[in-house]
């Protein structure tokens, strides 16, 4: 198959999975198992689990960055793959989360709510962005479009960091405000 033949192959999937994502997690974040009669507990061991995934997906991103620029295509193609892997697992173990658990509420005051909601904010933009980012990034390396990766790779690699990192952040602030 054509390099640029594959691209377009996989367009409309992207397209698909970037918008089909967001809707769901957003659908599934106000469903509450509890709602439909279902006797589930709370899965309050998920959060520090999926804070920890984050923190593994940042370190495996900085990893494949060095692993490439050191010329070793193969085990940065390894590290990506688990990257991608270690996101769903985050998105799973977060989507589950949130339909057995209520919503906690930021408790604090000041000038550390602004920030918080800030990152909040801009992690949750970010990471309804960085999907299709990511999964462009993955196909042009598939299709072996490298010149047309590496240019797309620059914009996905901070921003899929920074989502990585602030969802740790994240995790960290509102942690002390979850009721056990």
């Amino acid at each position: 198959m054509e390099d640029n033949t594959l691209e377009k192959k996989y367009n409309k999937f992207i397209i698909a999975v970037s918008i089909i994502i967001p809707v769901v997690v957003a659908i599934l974040f106000g469903v509450k198992l509890k709602d439909f009669g279902y006797d589930v507990e709370p899965l309050s061991m998920l959060p520090p689990i999926y804070a920890t995934i984050n923190g593994f997906t940042a370190v495996v991103l900085v990893v494949a960055v060095m692993a490439i620029k050191k010329g070793n295509q193969k085990l940065h193609e390894r590290l990506m793959t688990l990257a991608i892997a270690l996101s769903v697992a985050f998105l799973v173990m977060y989507v589950a989360y949130h339909m057995t658990s209520d919503s906690t509420k930021f408790g604090g005051e000041g000038a550390i709510r602004y920030i918080y909601f800030f990152i909040l904010v801009t992690h949750i933009l970010l990471s309804i962005a960085i999907i299709p980012l990511v999964l462009i990034t993955y196909v042009r390396a598939l299709a072996q479009r490298f010149d047309r990766h590496r240019k797309i790779a620059k914009i996905t690699f901070p921003l899929w960091l920074y989502v990585a990192v602030t969802g740790v952040v994240v995790y960290l602030m509102i942690s002390p405000y979850y009721v056990h």
